[in-house]
C-alpha cells in the first residue's frame, strides 16, 4: 500500500489490561497486513475507569469508557480508537465512524464460582457479583433466591473479590476472559436462553474519523462482515428501544444460511418480567431486522418499563 504508510498510526485505548490487549491485537493485525506500517498505542485514562465506587448506571453508563477516546480522535491526538463494542452508545459523534469490526469471539456470559457446577448448583441465597442490570435481571429470573451484588472494576479486581470469598460467584463475558488467557477460570458458560448476551458482546470495533481516507483504507481490510451484520442488527434493536449500555436490554444475532436470526429481550431489573422475542430477516438490511424486533418488543409492553427506568 504505497503512499499510505508514511506516518505512524496511533491507537487510542483505555488503560485496563483487556483494553490494552485488544488495542495491541489490532496493532498486530495492522502491522501484519500492511508491511512497514508503524503503529503505537496512546493509552488514556477514562472517567469510567477512574470512578470505581459507584455503579455505572449512577454515573452515566458505559459511555464514560468511550468519551475521552473519541475526543482524542476529534483532536487528532489519535487516528483510531479500539473499543469493546458492547460499551459503545448507539449514537456516534458527528464525524466519527466504526470503520471495521473483528470476528466475534464467544458472545456468552461466563459464570465463575469457587467450586464446580453451573447456575443451578449455587446454594440458595448465593452472593453473585455483576455490574450489569441485564445480567442481574436474567439471573434473578432464573434464580429469584440469589443475592445479586454490584461488582465494578477490571477483570483482575473482580477475580480477587471472588477469590477472597466476598462473592460466591461472579459473571463476566467469556470473550474478555479468553482474550486475557483466563478461560480456565470459567466454571460454566451461560446458555443464551438463560442469559442473553449484551448487544455486541464479544465484538472488537475500530473507530476513526470518517474524513480520514488514509486510516479508513488501512483499517477497513480488517472488517469481518458476518460479525458486522450481526452487530448492526443488535445495535439497531437497542437504538430503537432508546436504551443505554446499562439498560436491562439484551440481543444476539446469528447467521442461518442467508438470513439473520435475532433474539431480543427487555427485563425488569428484579427479574420479575422478561419481554423476549425472536425475528429473522435478510443479511442485506440487518438494521431493519433490529428495528422490527424492537417494535415487537415495544408492542409487548417494553416501552413503559424502559421509560420508568429512564425516569428513575
Amino acid at each position: 500500500m504505497s503512499g499510505t504508510t508514511a506516518a505512524t498510526l496511533r491507537i487510542a485505548t483505555r488503560k485496563s489490561p483487556l483494553a490494552l490487549w485488544q488495542a495491541e491485537h489490532v496493532a498486530t493485525l495492522l502491522r501484519r497486513t500492511h508491511g512497514g506500517l508503524e503503529v503505537e498505542l496512546v493509552p488514556i485514562s477514562t472517567k469510567g475507569d477512574r470512578i470505581q465506587d459507584r455503579s455505572l448506571a449512577a454515573i452515566g453508563g458505559k459511555g464514560l469508557f468511550i468519551k475521552e477516546l473519541e475526543v482524542a480522535l476529534e483532536e487528532q491526538r489519535a487516528d483510531i480508537a479500539v473499543h469493546s463494542m458492547k460499551d459503545l452508545p448507539g449514537d456516534l459523534p458527528h464525524g466519527l465512524t466504526i470503520a471495521a469490526v473483528l470476528e466475534r469471539a464467544d458472545a456468552r456470559d461466563a459464570l465463575l464460582t469457587a467450586s464446580s457446577g453451573g447456575l443451578g448448583d449455587l446454594p440458595r441465597g448465593a452472593r453473585v457479583g455483576t455490574s450489569s442490570l441485564r445480567r442481574q435481571a436474567q439471573l434473578l429470573a432464573a434464580r429469584p433466591d440469589l443475592n445479586v451484588q454490584s461488582l465494578r472494576g477490571n477483570v483482575d479486581t473482580r477475580l480477587r473479590r471472588l477469590d477472597a470469598g466476598d462473592m460466591d460467584a461472579i459473571v463476566l463475558a467469556c470473550a474478555g476472559l479468553i482474550r486475557l488467557g483466563l478461560e480456565s477460570r470459567i466454571t460454566a458458560r451461560l446458555d443464551p436462553r438463560i442469559c442473553l448476551p449484551a448487544v455486541a458482546q464479544g465484538v472488537i470495533g475500530i473507530e476513526c474519523r470518517d474524513a480520514d481516507s488514509r486510516t479508513l483504507e488501512l483499517v477497513t481490510v480488517l472488517n469481518h462482515q458476518d460479525t458486522r451484520n450481526a452487530m448492526d442488527a443488535e445495535r439497531a434493536f437497542a437504538h430503537r428501544l432508546g436504551g443505554s449500555c446499562q439498560s436491562p436490554i439484551a440481543a444476539h444475532a446469528r447467521l442461518e444460511g442467508q438470513s439473520l436470526l435475532l433474539d431480543g429481550l427487555v427485563a425488569e431489573p428484579d427479574g420479575s418480567r422478561l419481554i423476549r422475542d425472536t425475528a429473522s430477516g435478510s443479511i442485506d438490511d440487518p438494521a431493519a431486522l433490529g428495528r422490527l424486533l424492537a417494535d415487537r418488543i415495544l408492542a409487548a409492553g417494553a416501552g413503559p418499563l424502559l421509560e420508568r427506568l429512564r425516569a428513575g
